[in-house]
């Protein structure tokens, strides 16, 4: 698919070396997204008390969660500059400084993320020599957008992009643009996740911070692949209005680019459960009938985390019991005698007995299906969650196992 890149934005991604003597030659490892004009930016990051310098620059240069007079970020990859100390706040203000002067942009103006391995400091002549030649290169074209979402790969098999375009009543058309990584150290709030929305859509600061609050809750923090919460998770929402300069969306524009932009989020992150470290099914749980959507997230990521639960679906073997038990020890009161579970709407247990079913064919439907949706009905009342996880493999403990060694 060819995805059409927002009006007024460029972008590059470049191999500099991150890793190392150890690492992939010639894999790209920083990317550069700029913008012609000033941004309204918006972000959401993790919750983890231990969180990575970039995190903490980000946070500063948007306070409240937004800002209005941003141009550009610059992220790298096989280095989460996380756990460094001082030395790793200066480095992430020097990538930012590099950018500013590479492009002739306000000191200030930029954004950082990293991602890779905690507690190793950057080798910082070979990102400085990386974002000289990203700047130097930036691009309007597939080539430029396929570099940069390489880029911020870590354990990624495959880069993860998904777009938009909406239409105005003015006649107007804005597009939205996504990448994001993660393959793991996944779980709300947020995840091992770098996540990029560039728009030429005109929103003010406001609108694009509640857009992407209301958006990330039910997308990237709806995702589990590990229940491991990461210290770099970063999702940014940039909008340099240049489809529609100084009329901001309002009304049901606003509505349908509020759409687009949860429609994006969800789609990138499906991809990142679907790509999960050793993951051979992409599984949703959708918990509906709780009395609140805190409730129902408490439940569905008890679920998704245990590893009872993912170790079957990668056995293919139905074993209900796990999924309601781990519904049961969530933390959420519910009438047990009412719990009914479906896979694929094939029911499983209903109303708290279990549901006659052909396990032989059952575990065959598991075994050739790539994506599996497990939904949970409580009888409380009228609230959901749809959450995003995978199975659990031989494979994950084995990239895990040696991750730094």
């Amino acid at each position: 698919m060819t995805h059409r890149i927002p009006l007024g934005w460029t972008m590059n991604g470049v191999a500099c070396g991150i890793r190392g003597a150890s690492g992939e030659p010639g894999r790209r490892d920083v990317a550069i997204w700029y913008s012609d004009r000033p941004a309204v930016a918006a972000g959401v990051f993790t919750q983890n008390l231990v969180f990575a310098a970039p995190v903490a620059l980000c946070r500063e240069r948007l306070p409240h969660g937004h800002n209005t007079n941003l141009r550009a970020v610059v992220a790298c990859s096989g280095n989460a500059n996380a756990c460094t100390g001082d030395r790793g706040y200066a480095d992430a203000v020097e990538m930012t400084h590099l950018v500013e002067k590479g492009l002739g942009l306000n000191t200030g103006s930029t954004l950082v993320a990293s991602t890779g391995v905690i507690g190793r400091f950057l080798p910082m002549d070979q990102v400085r020599q990386g974002i000289g030649e990203a700047c130097a290169t930036l691009g309007h074209t597939p080539v430029s957008l396929d570099n940069a979402s390489h880029a911020i790969m870590t354990t990624d098999t495959r880069p993860k992009v998904s777009s938009r375009t909406v239409s105005l009543s003015s006649g107007e058309t804005v597009t939205l643009l996504g990448m994001a990584k993660g393959a793991a150290m996944i779980s709300p709030d947020m995840a091992t996740m770098l996540g990029f929305l560039f728009t030429d859509a005109p929103l003010d600061s406001t609108q694009a911070h509640q857009i992407l609050l209301i958006s990330s809750k039910r997308t990237f923090n709806c995702l589990s692949i590990d229940g491991h919460t990461s210290t770099n998770d970063t999702v940014l929402l940039l909008a340099n209005g240049a489809a529609r300069p100084n009329i901001n969306l309002e009304g049901s524009e606003l509505e349908d680019f509020a759409k687009a932009v949860h429609e994006v989020s969800a789609e990138l992150a499906g991809m990142i459960a679907s790509d999960a470290e050793g993951a051979t099914k992409l599984v949703f749980v959708e918990v509906e009938g709780a009395r609140t959507e805190a409730d129902a997230r408490k439940i569905a990521k008890a679920i998704a985390d245990s590893p009872l639960v993912k170790t079957a679906i990668y056995g293919a073997d139905p074993n209900w019991g796990r999924i309601v038990s781990a519904a049961g020890y969530a933390g959420v009161p519910f009438d047990a005698s009412k719990l009914s579970l479906w896979m694929d709407g094939l029911p499983l247990y209903l109303e708290g007995a279990p549901a006659p079913f052909d396990a032989t064919a059952m575990s065959a439907h598991m075994r050739h299906q790539k994506t599996l949706v497990f939904r949970l009905a409580l009888a409380e009342g009228t609230h959901g969650c749809r959450l995003a996880t995978c199975d659990l493999t031989p494979e994950y403990v084995r990239l895990n196992s040696d991750y730094t060694t």
